[in-house]
Parts: C-alpha cells; structure tokens; sequence
C-alpha cells in the first residue's frame, strides 16, 4: 500500500507542475492578448483533486488519522482554484491578474502541504 500512496504523491506533485508550469508560460502572452487557460491548466487542477482525495482515503485505510484541519484548507483552496479556472477557461484573454491567482493558489496549496505538519 506504500508504493501506491508514493505513485499518488508523484502524481499529485505532477498535478502541480502542470498547473503551476502552464500558468507561467502563459503570463508572457498577456501583453499580446493572447493568454488563455490552456488544458494543461484544467487537467492539473483535475489531477490534483483526484490524488489529494486518494491520498488522504489510502491513509485512512492504512488505519493512519491524517491532519484534516490542514485537508479542509488544503481543498478550500483547490476548489478556490478550480472555480477560478472554470469560470475563465471559455475566453480568449484571460489577464493577468487571474493567472496569478491560478499560480498563487498553486502555490498557497503546496506551501500548506509542505509547511504545516
């Protein structure tokens, strides 16, 4: 069961990459109007979705109690995120200011994930 929790963690920061990375590429098309939720951004959120509820279900089942003040923060950002990008993922330029918000609540849920034990 170990390995399977370690491939959902590999996953999950994969989930981050592609949110996180994808974000930043698009930040040098803002001045050309062209920026845009790209599906690497909707997938990685997905992703990360999927693999926190995995991860957090096998600790249970590993009859492990994981920290859930820290789970409930952790998914009230990540539905945060995920709102953030259904709402802008249909238009043509997205700014740039949603593009930070979609990096900074990346990186808000990995800094929680990190820093609080």
């Amino acid at each position: 069961m170990e390995i399977v929790k370690g491939i959902l963690v590999v996953l999950h920061l994969v989930g981050f990459g592609a949110v996180f990375g994808s974000t930043l590429a698009q930040l040098s098309l803002v001045r050309e109007a062209r920026a845009r939720i790209t599906p690497g951004i909707l997938h990685g959120a997905n992703l990360l979705f999927v693999t926190g509820l995995l991860i957090v279900g096998s600790i249970y089942m590993m009859g492990g109690s994981p920290n859930n003040m820290k789970i409930g923060v952790k998914t009230l950002v990540l539905i945060v995120l995920i709102v953030v990008i259904l709402m802008n993922r249909k238009k043509d330029n997205v700014p740039a200011g949603v593009l930070g918000a979609i990096a900074g609540l990346s990186l808000v849920n990995v800094a929680l994930a990190v820093l609080w034990h």
